[in-house]
């Protein structure tokens, strides 16, 4: 799947793609009440950038230059800016 395929809604995506910029973290609380860590990055791949968000520990097991594969990720309208998610059953890994 490519980026310029991906559309607010979208369920279960599998997308392999480079990590081109990260921003440092920042303590949001959620809507749970928890304290959380998160991080805006931006993917690319031949078709177009992404923005993804990076999560508690998710934000250290990537950096900027790295190729990265995301699996049963999601796809919101934030903001009015599409952006891709791992959330809590999503994973993300390096592969480059």
């Amino acid at each position: 799947m490519k980026i310029i395929e991906l559309k607010p809604g979208m369920k279960r995506v599998e997308i392999t793609a480079k990590l081109i910029e990260k921003s440092e973290p920042r303590d949001v609380m959620t809507r749970f009440g928890e304290q959380s860590r998160v991080a805006n990055a931006t993917l690319e791949d031949e078709s177009g950038t992404m923005k993804l968000s990076l999560w508690n520990e998710t934000i250290d097991q990537v950096n900027v230059n790295d190729t990265v594969k995301i699996e049963n990720g999601y796809i919101t309208a934030f903001r009015g800016e599409t952006q891709l998610n791992v959330g809590r059953y999503g994973k993300i890994s390096v592969v480059g």
